[in-house]
């Protein structure tokens, strides 16, 4: 599958001009209120999902955040718990488990679910200080936070009308740096787009630099005041 979800615009190949959609976002719903990564991550995910209530729904650190953009920047692994999460950021090195035969065998040997086996082995491959998108299953959220993954952030948006909420319910009481969202919605959509409101505060730092959390906040709020508009005429 070819081309992550762009920047600004509709999906590539699209007719949609870019920044067309967050015009008309910005034109609903202000959300200047919002640190300006928790503001790029939840502008990002109401544009892909056209779903307005993730203004409130979603649960952002920014401090969280920023670890993650500067993980990010530092070349951290990112694993996806599906391949439609993976499909969602093409373009991007993803390490994702979930439909190898290994995986099948693993989760029928140990009594575990697909989803459940898939972050074993992904674990594997990416070790530590991974970025950690969980869309599809609430069954790899509870193993991620089963196993000692050390993750950069764990990115917990999984939908469904059982067991989901109440998964991403413990990965805030965890510990573990995350976003994750309060109702039953999300899905693998909002996994991908959060990612690339990440991946693009990421592409901020300049080569050479040393890439932390404190670093990333300020290279966001600098460009975020240069991207804002002039007092007297409207957000492009």
């Amino acid at each position: 599958m070819d081309g992550k979800p762009v920047p600004g615009g509709g999906a590539p190949g699209s007719d949609v001009p870019e920044g067309e959609p967050y015009r008309i976002l910005r034109s609903r719903i202000d959300l200047s209120r919002l640190a300006p990564l928790s503001r790029a991550v939840t502008e990002h995910v109401i544009v892909a999902s056209a779903d307005f209530d993730f203004a409130t729904d979603l649960v952002c650190d920014e401090r969280m955040l920023a670890g993650a953009v500067a993980a990010l920047a530092a070349g951290a692994s990112v694993v996806a718990d599906t391949v439609v999460v993976a499909a969602g950021i093409a373009g991007h090195p993803v390490v994702c488990k979930s439909e190898e035969t290994l995986t099948v065998r693993l989760a029928r040997t140990a009594g575990i679910s697909r989803p459940a086996a898939a972050v074993r082995l992904a674990f594997g491959d990416a070790g530590p200080g991974a970025v950690w998108l969980v869309g599809g299953s609430a069954a790899a959220l509870d193993e991620v936070m089963a196993r000692n993954v050390q993750p950069a952030l764990v990115v917990g948006v999984p939908s469904g009308l059982v067991g989901a909420a109440e998964a991403k319910d413990a990965l805030r009481a965890s510990g573990l740096p995350a976003l994750s969202n309060v109702s039953e919605k999300g899905g693998a959509v909002v996994a991908a787009a959060v990612f690339c409101a990440l991946a693009d505060a990421a592409l901020a730092y300049p080569d050479g630099l040393a890439a932390d959390a404190d670093t990333a906040v300020r290279l966001h709020m600098t460009r975020a005041r240069q991207a804002a508009p002039a007092p007297g005429h409207p957000a492009g």
